[in-house]
């Protein structure tokens, strides 16, 4: 089972097992979870749109480094101007836990139907008026 992720404005394609580089992630605790997950593949079985978005991909932290160094020369000829700059990224190592579906729910129980109850059952002042002639006459006293 595998899951195409989306993290750093990066996407990647992660499954159980694997490690993989982000962009530095500030995290609490031990696991860190993915919940825009854009594809979900299991066994054969893709899910896409709101099935996916019931997936979960949980991740473990195992350190932080720096990437390569990115080297930049702007330069411009015949006009003296030339710089130079450089840039390493700093980026979180994760090992790639599980990735899960949510499990179908199942539709809720009806609540069980009231008994009915009957006329008879009802005291003679609580009784209502069988027909609208009844009803008109107002009640019997």
């Amino acid at each position: 089972m595998y899951a195409v992720i989306k993290t750093g404005g990066k996407q990647q394609r992660v499954q159980a097992g694997d490690v993989i580089e982000v962009e530095k992630i500030v995290h609490d605790g031990e696991t860190v979870t993915f919940h825009p997950i854009l594809v979900v593949d299991d066994d054969g079985k893709t899910h896409v749109g709101a099935e996916a978005a019931k997936a979960v991909v949980t991740a473990k932290p195992l350190g932080e480094k720096k990437g390569d160094k990115v080297k930049i020369f702007k330069y411009r000829p015949k006009s003296g101007y030339a710089r130079r700059a450089g840039h390493r990224q700093l980026l979180t190592l994760l090992e790639v836990e599980g990735v899960k579906m949510a499990a179908a729910r199942r539709p809720a129980a009806k609540p069980a139907a009231k008994p009915a109850t009957t006329k008879a059952s009802k005291s003679s002042e609580e009784a209502e008026p069988a027909t609208e002639a009844d009803a008109a006459a107002g009640p019997a006293e």
